[in-house]
Protein backbone atom coordinates (compact mmCIF):
# COMPACT_ATOMS: atom_id res chain seq x y z
CA UNK A 1 0.00 0.00 0.00
CA UNK A 2 1.08 3.54 -0.60
CA UNK A 3 3.09 5.16 2.17
CA UNK A 4 2.91 8.82 2.93
CA UNK A 5 6.06 9.75 4.68
CA UNK A 6 7.16 11.04 7.92
CA UNK A 7 7.03 14.76 8.55
CA UNK A 8 9.47 15.12 11.37
CA UNK A 9 8.44 16.73 14.63
CA UNK A 10 7.69 15.45 18.06
CA UNK A 11 5.61 15.47 21.12
CA UNK A 12 5.85 13.93 24.49
CA UNK A 13 3.55 12.71 27.23
CA UNK A 14 3.95 10.71 30.36
CA UNK A 15 2.20 8.24 32.61
CA UNK A 16 2.89 6.79 35.99
CA UNK A 17 4.87 3.69 35.21
CA UNK A 18 3.36 0.36 36.07
CA UNK A 19 5.30 -2.63 34.92
CA UNK A 20 7.53 -2.66 31.86
CA UNK A 21 10.53 -0.33 31.93
CA UNK A 22 13.22 0.62 29.46
CA UNK A 23 16.40 2.39 30.54
CA UNK A 24 17.93 4.98 28.24
CA UNK A 25 20.93 6.74 29.69
CA UNK A 26 20.73 9.84 31.87
CA UNK A 27 20.86 10.38 35.60
CA UNK A 28 19.02 8.81 38.47
CA UNK A 29 16.81 11.79 39.38
CA UNK A 30 13.40 12.28 37.84
CA UNK A 31 13.10 15.11 35.35
CA UNK A 32 10.84 16.95 37.75
CA UNK A 33 12.61 15.72 40.87
CA UNK A 34 9.84 13.46 42.14
CA UNK A 35 9.18 10.70 39.63
CA UNK A 36 7.08 10.51 36.48
CA UNK A 37 5.46 13.40 34.68
CA UNK A 38 8.08 15.94 35.54
CA UNK A 39 9.96 16.36 32.27
CA UNK A 40 9.85 20.08 31.56
CA UNK A 41 13.58 20.65 31.84
CA UNK A 42 16.09 18.88 29.63
CA UNK A 43 18.25 16.02 30.84
CA UNK A 44 19.20 14.11 33.97
CA UNK A 45 15.99 12.36 34.97
CA UNK A 46 13.23 9.96 34.01
CA UNK A 47 10.58 10.40 31.33
CA UNK A 48 7.46 8.26 31.47
CA UNK A 49 5.88 7.22 28.20
CA UNK A 50 2.29 5.98 28.19
CA UNK A 51 1.17 3.67 25.42
CA UNK A 52 -1.37 1.02 24.52
CA UNK A 53 0.83 -1.93 23.60
CA UNK A 54 -1.66 -3.76 21.39
CA UNK A 55 -0.83 -1.98 18.15
CA UNK A 56 1.93 -3.78 16.25
CA UNK A 57 4.25 -2.71 14.77
CA UNK A 58 3.95 0.63 16.62
CA UNK A 59 3.99 -0.97 20.08
CA UNK A 60 3.34 -4.49 21.33
CA UNK A 61 4.41 -6.88 24.07
CA UNK A 62 7.18 -9.29 23.11
CA UNK A 63 7.54 -12.39 25.26
CA UNK A 64 10.64 -13.99 23.71
CA UNK A 65 12.84 -15.65 26.31
CA UNK A 66 10.09 -15.66 28.91
CA UNK A 67 10.41 -11.95 29.77
CA UNK A 68 7.79 -9.43 28.70
CA UNK A 69 8.99 -6.26 27.01
CA UNK A 70 7.16 -3.52 25.12
CA UNK A 71 8.81 -3.04 21.72
CA UNK A 72 7.98 -1.45 18.38
CA UNK A 73 8.40 1.53 16.08
CA UNK A 74 7.20 4.11 18.62
CA UNK A 75 9.33 2.55 21.35
CA UNK A 76 12.50 2.78 19.26
CA UNK A 77 11.78 6.45 18.52
CA UNK A 78 11.05 7.24 22.17
CA UNK A 79 14.14 5.38 23.36
CA UNK A 80 16.38 7.36 20.99
CA UNK A 81 14.83 10.72 21.93
CA UNK A 82 15.18 10.04 25.65
CA UNK A 83 18.81 9.03 25.21
CA UNK A 84 19.59 12.12 23.13
CA UNK A 85 18.04 14.37 25.79
CA UNK A 86 19.81 12.61 28.65
CA UNK A 87 16.83 10.89 30.26
CA UNK A 88 15.96 7.38 31.32
CA UNK A 89 12.74 6.09 29.76
CA UNK A 90 9.97 4.26 31.57
CA UNK A 91 6.99 2.81 29.69
CA UNK A 92 3.54 2.05 31.03
CA UNK A 93 0.86 0.08 29.20
CA UNK A 94 -2.80 1.12 29.50
CA UNK A 95 -5.91 1.04 27.33
CA UNK A 96 -5.89 3.53 24.46
CA UNK A 97 -8.90 5.50 25.68
CA UNK A 98 -7.09 6.17 28.98
CA UNK A 99 -4.00 7.78 27.44
CA UNK A 100 -5.15 11.40 27.16
CA UNK A 101 -6.84 11.34 30.59
CA UNK A 102 -3.53 10.12 32.03
CA UNK A 103 -1.75 13.12 30.48
CA UNK A 104 -4.37 15.50 31.79
CA UNK A 105 -4.03 14.03 35.27
CA UNK A 106 -0.27 14.66 35.22
CA UNK A 107 0.65 10.97 35.33
CA UNK A 108 2.67 11.01 32.12
CA UNK A 109 5.30 13.06 30.29
CA UNK A 110 4.25 11.95 26.83
CA UNK A 111 2.17 9.46 24.88
CA UNK A 112 3.21 7.49 21.82
CA UNK A 113 0.57 5.11 20.51
CA UNK A 114 0.15 5.72 16.80
CA UNK A 115 -2.12 8.62 17.85
CA UNK A 116 -3.67 10.97 15.29
CA UNK A 117 -3.70 14.68 16.26
CA UNK A 118 -7.39 15.42 15.71
CA UNK A 119 -8.87 18.84 16.45
CA UNK A 120 -10.80 17.40 19.38
CA UNK A 121 -7.66 15.95 20.95
CA UNK A 122 -5.77 19.22 20.41
CA UNK A 123 -8.19 20.89 22.78
CA UNK A 124 -6.85 18.73 25.61
CA UNK A 125 -3.19 18.02 24.75
CA UNK A 126 -0.37 19.38 22.60
CA UNK A 127 1.13 17.41 19.71
CA UNK A 128 4.36 17.14 17.83
CA UNK A 129 4.34 17.27 14.07
CA UNK A 130 3.23 14.07 12.36
CA UNK A 131 6.10 11.55 12.25
CA UNK A 132 4.39 8.79 10.26
CA UNK A 133 1.33 8.63 8.06
CA UNK A 134 -0.72 5.56 7.20
CA UNK A 135 -4.16 4.66 5.85
CA UNK A 136 -7.28 3.06 7.28
CA UNK A 137 -8.71 -0.27 6.14
CA UNK A 138 -11.82 -2.38 6.61
CA UNK A 139 -10.84 -5.91 7.71
CA UNK A 140 -13.31 -8.76 7.25
CA UNK A 141 -13.50 -12.51 6.76
CA UNK A 142 -12.61 -13.69 3.26
CA UNK A 143 -15.64 -13.85 1.04
CA UNK A 144 -17.43 -11.19 3.07
CA UNK A 145 -18.20 -9.19 -0.04
CA UNK A 146 -16.98 -5.84 1.30
CA UNK A 147 -15.41 -3.55 -1.30
CA UNK A 148 -16.18 -0.10 0.15
CA UNK A 149 -17.55 1.57 3.30
CA UNK A 150 -21.04 1.49 1.75
CA UNK A 151 -20.95 -2.32 1.98
CA UNK A 152 -20.96 -2.05 5.78
CA UNK A 153 -24.68 -1.32 5.69
CA UNK A 154 -26.48 -3.71 8.02
CA UNK A 155 -23.22 -4.96 9.55
CA UNK A 156 -21.57 -4.81 12.99
CA UNK A 157 -18.17 -3.13 12.90
CA UNK A 158 -15.44 -3.40 15.54
CA UNK A 159 -13.32 -0.37 16.48
CA UNK A 160 -10.86 0.48 19.23
CA UNK A 161 -12.24 2.72 21.96
CA UNK A 162 -10.97 6.30 21.79
CA UNK A 163 -9.20 5.79 18.48
CA UNK A 164 -9.29 7.66 15.17
CA UNK A 165 -10.91 4.52 13.77
CA UNK A 166 -13.80 4.94 16.21
CA UNK A 167 -14.23 8.54 15.05
CA UNK A 168 -14.17 7.39 11.44
CA UNK A 169 -16.76 4.71 12.18
CA UNK A 170 -19.02 7.26 13.88
CA UNK A 171 -18.86 9.35 10.71
CA UNK A 172 -19.75 6.29 8.62
CA UNK A 173 -22.81 5.67 10.80
CA UNK A 174 -24.14 9.06 9.68
CA UNK A 175 -23.85 8.23 5.98
CA UNK A 176 -24.17 4.43 5.74
CA UNK A 177 -27.50 3.01 6.96
CA UNK A 178 -27.87 0.38 9.65
CA UNK A 179 -24.23 0.18 10.76
CA UNK A 180 -23.79 -1.04 14.34
CA UNK A 181 -20.53 -0.28 16.15
CA UNK A 182 -18.82 -2.62 18.61
CA UNK A 183 -16.13 -0.62 20.48
CA UNK A 184 -13.46 -2.69 22.28
CA UNK A 185 -10.33 -1.81 24.20
CA UNK A 186 -7.69 -3.75 22.25
CA UNK A 187 -7.02 -4.66 18.64
CA UNK A 188 -6.46 -8.36 19.33
CA UNK A 189 -9.90 -8.49 20.97
CA UNK A 190 -11.41 -6.95 17.83
CA UNK A 191 -9.71 -9.54 15.61
CA UNK A 192 -10.93 -12.39 17.80
CA UNK A 193 -14.48 -11.04 17.65
CA UNK A 194 -14.16 -10.88 13.87
CA UNK A 195 -12.85 -14.43 13.54
CA UNK A 196 -15.56 -15.76 15.83
CA UNK A 197 -18.27 -14.13 13.72
CA UNK A 198 -19.54 -11.88 16.52
CA UNK A 199 -18.75 -8.85 14.37
CA UNK A 200 -18.78 -8.58 10.58
CA UNK A 201 -15.86 -6.21 10.01
CA UNK A 202 -13.32 -4.00 11.75
CA UNK A 203 -11.64 -0.69 10.94
CA UNK A 204 -7.88 -0.95 11.53
CA UNK A 205 -4.87 1.07 10.31
CA UNK A 206 -3.23 -0.60 7.30
CA UNK A 207 0.19 -1.08 8.89
CA UNK A 208 -1.39 -2.78 11.92
CA UNK A 209 -3.85 -4.79 9.81
CA UNK A 210 -1.00 -6.21 7.72
CA UNK A 211 0.38 -8.20 10.65
CA UNK A 212 -3.02 -9.71 11.48
CA UNK A 213 -3.69 -10.50 7.82
CA UNK A 214 -0.33 -12.28 7.53
CA UNK A 215 -1.19 -14.50 10.52
CA UNK A 216 -4.84 -15.01 9.58
CA UNK A 217 -5.24 -16.00 5.91
CA UNK A 218 -9.00 -16.19 6.43
CA UNK A 219 -9.09 -12.39 6.71
CA UNK A 220 -8.79 -9.73 4.01
CA UNK A 221 -8.97 -5.94 3.85
CA UNK A 222 -9.90 -3.01 1.64
CA UNK A 223 -8.63 0.56 1.93
CA UNK A 224 -10.93 3.38 3.04
CA UNK A 225 -10.64 6.57 0.94
CA UNK A 226 -8.84 9.22 2.97
CA UNK A 227 -10.79 12.06 4.53
CA UNK A 228 -10.12 14.23 7.57
CA UNK A 229 -7.28 13.81 10.08
CA UNK A 230 -4.48 11.32 9.43
CA UNK A 231 -1.01 10.43 10.66
CA UNK A 232 0.67 9.75 14.00
CA UNK A 233 2.13 12.31 16.40
CA UNK A 234 3.43 12.39 19.97
CA UNK A 235 1.07 13.84 22.58
CA UNK A 236 2.04 16.02 25.56
CA UNK A 237 0.31 17.77 28.42
CA UNK A 238 -0.74 21.27 27.47
CA UNK A 239 2.17 23.77 27.37
CA UNK A 240 4.83 21.11 27.92
CA UNK A 241 8.34 22.43 27.25
CA UNK A 242 9.28 18.98 25.96
CA UNK A 243 7.51 19.56 22.64
CA UNK A 244 10.30 21.68 21.13
CA UNK A 245 13.00 19.31 22.41
CA UNK A 246 11.30 16.27 20.95
CA UNK A 247 10.67 18.09 17.68
CA UNK A 248 14.35 18.93 17.42
CA UNK A 249 15.45 15.32 17.85
CA UNK A 250 12.77 14.06 15.46
CA UNK A 251 14.01 16.48 12.81
CA UNK A 252 17.55 15.21 13.36
CA UNK A 253 16.34 11.62 13.00
CA UNK A 254 14.72 12.49 9.70
CA UNK A 255 17.69 14.39 8.27
CA UNK A 256 20.18 11.70 9.31
CA UNK A 257 18.14 8.90 7.74
CA UNK A 258 17.53 7.19 11.08
CA UNK A 259 13.77 7.59 10.84
CA UNK A 260 13.75 5.99 7.42
CA UNK A 261 15.77 3.08 8.82
CA UNK A 262 13.22 2.56 11.59
CA UNK A 263 10.35 2.76 9.11
CA UNK A 264 11.95 0.05 6.99
CA UNK A 265 12.74 -2.01 10.10
CA UNK A 266 9.16 -2.04 11.37
CA UNK A 267 7.02 -1.52 8.26
CA UNK A 268 9.23 -2.86 5.50
CA UNK A 269 10.26 -1.00 2.36
CA UNK A 270 7.03 0.90 1.64
CA UNK A 271 8.43 3.39 -0.82
CA UNK A 272 6.06 4.36 -3.61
Amino acid sequence: MKRRWFLASTAAVALATVGLTTACGGGGQSAGGDGAAGGDQAGGGVLTMATSADYPPYEFVETAGGAEEIVGFDVDIARHIAEELGYELEITNIDFNGLIPALQAGRADFVMAGMTPTEERKQNVDFSEIYYDAKQTIVFQSGGGIASPEDLSGKTVGVQLGSIQEELANELVETVPNVKLSPLNRINEIVQELKSGRIDAAIIEDTVAEGFLANNPDLEAVEIPEEGSAGSAIAFPKDSELVSEFDRVLAEMESSGMMEELIVKWFGDRAE
